[in-house]
């Protein structure tokens, strides 16, 4: 009797899409996104607000009159990766510290929300102007 041993497969993909820095940008990011995973038959949940968080960083805090962000989803194997680049390179984020978040009523806990969600996250330059805010997000829920 011969025993068929399967491997589970490698699971990749990519999808991205390039918008206009405006909340109505940001917002078509996130439902075009979501729409992606849901197709790809991922979890939803926690990558819907990683991306819109970055997503509003992107026009809040990247715009440049007259240029696009762009945001890009990887799935290699069972990680997420959420990028999103904005035309300004040389405003970099930043997590806010205790005492700033007790004063920041409406705005500016974002990425507090994105460093608890996310395995890891960072920050990489260029090309000249631009730079990219990336996560990474487990698919297997631990």
């Amino acid at each position: 009797m011969n025993r068929e041993i399967t491997q589970p497969r490698a699971r990749s993909a990519q999808f991205a899409v390039q918008l206009s820095a405006t909340r109505r940008g940001a917002r078509l990011a996130r439902l075009l996104a979501t729409e992606q995973l849901r197709s790809w038959g991922l979890p939803l949940d926690d990558a819907r607000q990683v991306i819109a968080e970055l997503a509003s960083n992107a026009v809040m805090h990247g715009y440049v009159p007259g240029r696009d962000f762009r945001i890009l989803l990887t799935v290699t194997g069972d990680t997420l990766r959420i990028e999103v680049s904005d035309a300004r390179g040389e405003r970099l984020p930043r997590v806010l510290d205790q005492s700033e978040v007790y004063e920041a009523y409406e705005s500016g806990r974002g990425l507090l929300l994105v460093e608890t969600l996310a395995t890891r996250w960072g920050v990489r330059h260029g090309p000249f102007p631009r730079k990219t805010v990336w996560a990474e997000l487990s698919l297997t829920g631990s």
